[in-house]
């Protein structure tokens, strides 16, 4: 019998010991944000007399310095993974020019960037309901850092908070996709004008570390699913497709009407579930028919959703999402 180095048979124990069993819950993906903008424009700082800012009501080009130039970028935030949305993207820099080799007006650097920025999402629903806002902090330009989502192409910026959905997220930040090159503009232009004229389209990648998600709850008899009558989803009473379940779930973020943090849910008022949640079965997109946080519990909800129709029988993966934030998936068995 071939023995294995020590090492190497240590590791092995580890893997197994870790490995997911059937009917557990399994490692929640990462959260990965792509956020596409549009009349994206940058207004370049240039004009010393401030009573002249945001005036002109024409289009109007920036005289633009080598280095330590201010700028202030808007864009309008139009899609977030596929999924229509709305919001603004807010972009503040100071021009940075680093360089290992600069020219006359960059800066020497053992790195290659262009501006130092501070950045804010704030992300809206399709119907102009808020949903949160991400603020990140880095270098613009450059390469993308280890680690950073393939998609990315360029910056290094770390998400350092949020509100909302996103209270208290972290991760990093960098653009991928840019259609259209952000349009530069003087601050003497009105900005009121800024979808007339138009601007750049881009597109963001963002690795969002979330505060909380949102997960199924456990019970001794396995994931928190109940059929209509309250009665659990077990292998004696498994559920069937097309039917509405129920959902026991934590992390769904804020509500409406809003309740002060840590506080149980009010037991007068029903209270819906503030971002747009989904329900996906077999990683199929099912019916959800309501999120409402739990009466006097505190951040628990009750989501109920229908089985896709065609759903086999055996086992089914449940998993939910907030925000576009995805939680763990749990099994439950299907007739």
């Amino acid at each position: 019998m071939m023995l294995l180095p020590r090492n190497v048979a240590i590791a092995t124990v580890l893997c197994l010991a870790t490995f997911p069993q059937p009917g557990l819950a399994q490692m929640a993906p990462p959260t990965i944000l792509e956020i596409d903008i549009e009349n994206f424009v940058a207004f370049y700082d240039d004009v010393p007399d401030v009573s002249k800012r945001a005036t002109d009501s024409n289009a109007i080009a920036p005289v633009l310095g080598r280095n330590f130039a201010p700028s202030a970028l808007i864009g309008d935030i139009v899609a977030v993974n596929g999924q229509p949305a709305k919001g603004t993207f807010v972009y503040r820099t100071l021009t940075l020019n680093l360089r290992a080799a600069p020219t006359p007006g960059q800066a020497i650097a053992d790195i290659v960037r262009n501006n130092v920025n501070n950045q804010v999402f704030e992300i809206l629903k399709s119907d102009g309901a808020p949903i949160g806002s991400i603020m990140t902090v880095g270098l613009g330009v450059g390469s993308a850092p280890p680690g950073a989502p393939l998609a990315v192409t360029q910056g290094n910026n770390a998400i350092v908070g949020g509100t909302g959905a996103y209270l208290g997220a972290r991760g990093q930040v960098g653009q991928t996709v840019q259609t259209t090159a952000a349009r530069l503009a003087s601050m003497v232009e009105d900005p009121a004008n800024r979808r007339t004229y138009g601007g750049g389209k881009t597109r963001f990648a963002l690795h969002v570390i979330p505060m909380f998600r949102p997960e199924v709850v456990a019970t001794a008899t396995g994931p928190a699913i109940f059929h209509a009558d309250f009665s659990p989803v077990t292998a004696t009473r498994p559920a069937k497709a097309d039917e509405i379940l129920m959902v026991r779930a934590t992390g769904l973020g804020p509500t409406l009407p809003g309740i002060n943090p840590g506080q149980p849910f009010s037991t007068d008022t029903l209270q819906q579930v503030n971002s747009p949640v989904a329900v996906m079965v077999n990683g199929q997109a099912a019916e959800i028919i309501n999120s409402i946080a739990w009466p006097g519990q505190v951040d628990t909800f009750r989501m109920d959703f229908r089985l896709p129709n065609g759903t086999p029988a055996g086992t089914a993966a449940i998993q939910l999402s907030a925000a576009w934030i995805a939680g763990s998936s749990v099994n439950i068995p299907i007739q």
